[in-house]
């Protein structure tokens, strides 16, 4: 199969096309624009492989996106390109309106142009898989939890962007009968993440002695998906998931915040002893929370366990522990990553410079 990935340099894609490499004989193209989250040096263990092949490109651009699909007569696309994160969604709204909604839009048009002339069987199998977020669905009291028929009901122009697309992708299947399938996740962690994120920020400001910044009360919960289970949840549904149907994916470990920050200052301890700031917990600083903070996500996954067997391997514990010593081991890429726009500042208080 020859599969396209957009945003195959980000965390998500990044590991979606380490596996494929890996584990399959299948060709991947990766499409990314490259924006400050996109780093190809998460795919320096695959990009000598025959099989992969990168195009710089953006979503937006559709002169581009109908290149990309007459060279490679793609078999299938996993849509990850997105503008992802809440904080800059609250500071700067229209790149995530961009990119998210009418870059989706575009996608799906060029996609559905090339799927509209396939011959019949390679029309039959070809499939776009539209990959989101449990944000779409707002948060959760303290019970319950996102079932794939939960009303979408998004708090931030993040979320807000990412339900829209997932709107349009079924307003295509409906319309067109144009082939897709839907994931929504729950907050991955894992190696090669960009270090705005909750897990990495934490991580590398503790080793250096900086303020570990805590929303709120830090009573917020998330339920943690470690980003290799998530990708092999991924190929899952992609070759494997019913057509028009969407599929939640969660890792079965909620978390408060502050769990999780005390868990990481914990390791940190212990993986390096020699560190000046033990405790390190004493680091943690309460700042003022963001704007429209969703209290609590947790995602019932019952649905792609029962109907494709998938479940996650590893727990929150086993997971945590190998991200923090990936990112002890890789202090290089994370400066690398850092030398960008990026410098672990705060995002997301919704007031401009």
């Amino acid at each position: 199969m020859n599969i396209i990935v957009t945003g195959g340099a980000g965390f998500i894609g990044s590991a979606v096309i380490r596996q494929y490499i890996k584990d399959t004989e299948h060709t991947i193209i990766n499409v990314d624009a490259l924006t400050y989250a996109g780093n190809l040096e998460s795919l320096q263990s695959v990009e000598n492989s025959p099989r992969y092949h990168f195009e710089h490109a953006n979503i937006c651009d559709k002169d581009a996106m109908e290149r990309i699909f007459s060279q490679y007569q793609p078999d299938a696309i996993m849509h990850l390109a997105a503008e992802s994160h809440v904080d800059r969604s609250i500071d700067g709204p229209a790149d995530f309106i961009q990119t998210n909604i009418v870059g989706t839009c575009n996608l799906l048009e060029v996609a559905r142009a090339y799927w509209n002339v396939l011959a019949e069987d390679k029309k039959a199998g070809f499939r776009f898989h539209h990959v989101s977020t449990d944000e779409v669905y707002g948060d959760l009291d303290e019970t319950g939890f996102f079932t794939e028929e939960t009303a979408y009901d998004p708090s931030s122009p993040y979320s807000a962007s990412k339900a829209s697309s997932d709107h349009l992708v079924r307003a295509w299947h409906r319309t067109y009968g144009f082939p897709v399938v839907i994931t929504n996740c729950s907050n991955n962690y894992g190696s090669h993440q960009f270090p705005e994120k909750l897990i990495p920020l934490v991580t590398l400001n503790a080793l250096e002695g900086k303020p570990l910044p805590i929303y709120g009360n830090g009573m917020q919960i998330r339920d943690w998906l470690h980003v290799d289970d998530h990708a092999r949840a991924l190929r899952l549904v992609l070759e494997k998931g019913k057509d028009g149907e969407t599929y939640n994916i969660g890792g079965h470990n909620e978390k408060t915040n502050l769990e999780v920050v005390k868990t990481i200052c914990a390791l940190l301890d212990k993986m390096v002893p020699d560190s000046p700031y033990i405790p390190h917990e004493q680091l943690i600083t309460y700042v003022s929370d963001r704007p429209g903070h969703d209290v609590r996500y947790a995602i019932d996954a019952d649905k792609i366990d029962q109907q494709l067997g998938w479940t996650p391997e590893e727990t929150f514990e086993s997971g945590i522990e190998k991200t923090i010593q990936w990112y002890l081991d890789n202090q290089q890429w994370c400066q690398h990553v850092q030398d960008g726009s990026y410098q672990r500042e705060r995002l997301g208080t919704g007031e401009q410079e």
